[in-house]
C-alpha cells in the first residue's frame, strides 16, 4: 500500500504558492472590489443562522478554486464522511469523534437522507438512542434543580472544555438564565479563585457540579475536595439522608462513576468517551447550562449546532461555510504566512469566546505531525487572540491598524443584540462594521504619525438574532472548521497528548518532592524548587 501524500507535496500546493506570488502578494482590497462588481456575492454567503462576509479577505474567487483542489487532493470530503459514518477517526486514541451525534434528533433530522446514513448499521442508530435517554435523563435533571428554590447557587468545577464551554454558553445567553440562580464556574488550581466563589455561597444553598472526564483532571480534582472540605466544615453532612449532604449538593459528570462514587457522589450523569472535553458542552458537561437556560431553550441550542452539522456533512464544497473558512485558515497560515488571528466578538455575552475558541483551536490542531507519525513540514494551527469590542478597539486595534504585522481579524456580531437594543446595540454594530472598513481603506493622515497602511484582511460573521439557536450554530461553525483545517494538514484534531506532558512531569516532581530524590533533574528545575522550599533551604 502507498503512503498518501503530505499535503504540500500535492499539486495544487504549488499552484497555490503560485497564485499567491502571481497574483495575491501585491493585491489590493479597494480595487478587488472595484475590478469585480460581483466580489462580494462570491466571497459572502448565508449559513444556518450565520452570515459570513468573507469579501475582505486577501483571496479571489480562483484562490477558494485551487484550495477546494487542494482539499479533494487530501481527501477532506471523505475524512468528513468518515467522521459522520462513526469511525476512528482520532487514531491516536482508537476513537470516534461524535461530538455531532450529541445533537442530532432521534430519527436523524436534517440528516436523515444523507447517504452515510443510510448506511449506518444498527448499532450507530441505538447508539444515537443511548445518547437521547442522556439527554432527556440531563434535562429532567436540569429542571428539577431549577425548580428547587432553595439552590441559589452552581458552581462548576472543571478546567479545559468541562469548564469554558459550559462558561461561554452561559454568559452568551445570560438573558435566558434563571433569575433566581447564580453561576460560578472554577478551573484554575489557583486556590485564590475556589476561594472568591466559596465566600459567596452557603453549602445549604449551593450545588456542586464536578466535571472531569476522567475523574482524575488533577486540577478539577484538587479543586473538588477543597470544595468537599469546605461543604463540611461548613456543616455539610457526608450522610446521604442528612438534609445537607454531599449526596444532595454534589453532581458528577464523568465517564468515571467509579471514581465519582469513591469521592462520595451518588448522583451522576455519564458521557461516552468519543466525547471529546472540548467538544462537550452539547453532553452531560452542559447540565450548567441546561440548568440556567432551561430545557426548551437547551434544545434550541442543540437544534442551531444540528442545522449547521446538516449544512457541513451536505453542502458542496463551493457552498459550505465550515468548509470555506477552514480553507482561508490554511491559505493565510501556509500560503500568506500570517501566524495569528483575532477574534473580536462584538458582544459582552461572548466575552469568553475567544478563550474557548483558542482551546477549540490550537489543542486541536497544534500539532507537529500527521495521523500516521510522519512530520509535517508546514505550519498548522495559527495563534488564536482577542477580546470583546468596543473594548479592543481601545487596546490591540491600534497594532491591528498600523503595526507592522498584518492580522486578519474575525469580527462576530449580532443584528439583534437580545434583551438591551436601542441606541447601545446599533452604536456596538455600526461601530464592528467601521473597524472592518478602517482595516481595508487605511487613512493617509497630515503626518506619518497618523498613517495607517490599512488593506488589511478581515472576516465578517453577523447572527441575524442573539439566541440559543444561533449560539449553537456558531459554536458548531467554528468545530467543523477547525476539523477542515487539520483534515487538509492530514492530522488528528481529536487528541491533545501535548496537554499531558507538563501534567507528567508536575507528578513526577510531587512525587521526588516526597522522596527526596533530586538525582538526574537539571539544575533550573532544582534551583525553581529550592525556592519553593523543597530542595534544601531557598537561597
Amino acid at each position: 500500500m502507498s503512503v498518501p501524500s503530505l499535503c504540500h507535496e500535492h499539486p495544487a500546493w504549488a499552484a497555490l504558492q503560485q497564485h499567491y506570488a502571481n497574483d495575491i502578494a501585491g493585491m489590493d482590497l479597494q480595487q478587488a472590489f472595484v475590478q469585480d462588481a460581483q466580489r462580494l456575492q462570491q466571497l459572502s454567503q448565508q449559513a444556518p443562522h450565520v452570515y459570513a462576509d468573507l469579501s475582505k479577505n486577501r483571496w479571489l474567487p480562483r484562490t477558494e478554486d485551487l484550495l477546494r483542489e487542494l482539499a479533494q487532493a487530501c481527501g477532506v470530503e471523505a475524512q468528513r464522511d468518515a467522521m459522520l459514518a462513526g469511525a476512528r477517526v482520532n487514531t491516536t486514541e482508537q476513537r470516534a469523534a461524535m461530538h455531532w451525534l450529541l445533537r442530532m434528533p432521534r430519527d436523524g433530522g436534517q440528516l436523515r437522507q444523507h447517504p452515510v446514513l443510510q448506511r449506518w448499521p444498527q448499532a450507530q442508530w441505538d447508539t444515537l438512542a443511548t445518547t437521547h435517554e442522556t439527554l432527556n435523563a440531563m434535562l429532567a435533571l436540569a429542571e428539577q434543580v431549577r425548580a428547587n428554590r432553595q439552590i441559589t447557587d452552581v458552581v462548576n468545577i472543571g478546567i479545559g472544555g468541562s469548564h469554558l464551554g459550559p462558561e461561554v454558553v452561559v454568559q452568551g445567553l445570560e438573558d435566558w438564565v434563571d433569575a433566581g440562580k447564580r453561576f460560578h464556574f472554577v478551573s484554575n488550581v489557583d486556590g485564590h479563585e475556589l476561594g472568591h466563589v466559596l465566600r459567596q455561597v452557603r453549602p445549604e444553598s449551593t450545588l456542586f457540579l464536578i466535571a472531569s472526564k476522567s475523574f482524575t483532571t488533577a486540577e478539577t480534582m484538587l479543586n473538588a475536595h477543597s470544595a468537599r472540605e469546605w461543604f463540611l466544615r461548613q456543616g455539610g453532612c457526608a450522610d446521604a439522608a442528612a438534609p445537607v449532604s454531599i449526596a444532595r449538593h454534589f453532581i458528577a459528570l464523568t465517564s468515571n462513576v467509579a471514581a465519582a462514587q469513591q469521592f462520595g457522589i451518588t448522583r451522576y450523569l455519564e458521557f461516552a468517551d468519543w466525547v471529546g472535553g472540548r467538544f462537550s458542552l452539547w453532553s452531560a458537561i452542559g447540565l450548567p447550562i441546561a440548568i440556567a437556560i432551561g430545557q426548551e431553550q437547551f434544545r434550541d441550542l442543540l437544534a442551531g449546532a444540528h442545522a449547521m452539522d446538516a449544512h457541513f456533512f451536505s453542502a458542496p464544497m463551493a457552498q459550505n461555510l465550515p468548509l470555506r473558512l477552514g480553507l482561508l485558515d490554511v491559505w493565510y497560515r501556509n500560503f500568506c504566512g500570517l501566524g495569528s488571528r483575532c477574534i473580536a466578538p462584538y458582544s459582552h455575552g461572548l466575552r469568553r469566546l475567544t478563550a474557548y475558541l483558542q482551546q477549540l483551536e490550537m489543542e486541536s490542531n497544534g500539532k507537529a505531525v500527521t495521523r500516521d507519525g510522519r512530520t509535517l513540514a508546514v505550519p498548522t494551527a495559527p495563534i488564536v487572540w482577542g477580546e470583546p469590542g468596543t473594548n479592543g478597539q481601545h487596546a490591540f486595534f491600534q497594532l491591528l491598524h498600523q503595526g507592522q504585522e498584518v492580522v486578519p481579524v474575525e469580527f462576530i456580531v449580532a443584528r439583534d443584540g437580545g434583551k438591551y437594543l436601542g441606541a447601545h446595540q446599533h452604536s456596538l454594530v455600526i461601530n464592528a462594521i467601521a473597524q472592518a472598513q478602517a482595516l481595508m481603506l487605511g487613512r493617509h493622515g497630515d503626518s506619518a504619525h497618523q498613517d495607517c497602511p490599512g488593506n488589511r484582511p478581515s472576516s465578517f460573521l453577523l447572527l441575524l438574532q442573539f439566541n440559543p439557536a444561533s449560539i449553537g450554530a456558531l459554536i458548531a461553525l467554528y468545530e467543523h472548521r477547525i476539523f477542515t483545517s487539520g483534515a487538509v494538514w492530514g492530522i488528528n484534531s481529536f487528541d491533545q497528548w501535548g496537554v499531558e506532558l507538563g501534567k507528567q512531569l508536575a507528578q513526577q516532581l510531587r512525587r521526588r518532592e516526597e522522596n527526596g530524590d533530586w538525582q538526574g533533574v537539571d539544575a533550573s528545575t532544582c534551583d525553581l524548587m529550592r525556592r519553593l522550599g523543597t530542595v534544601g533551604s531557598a537561597r
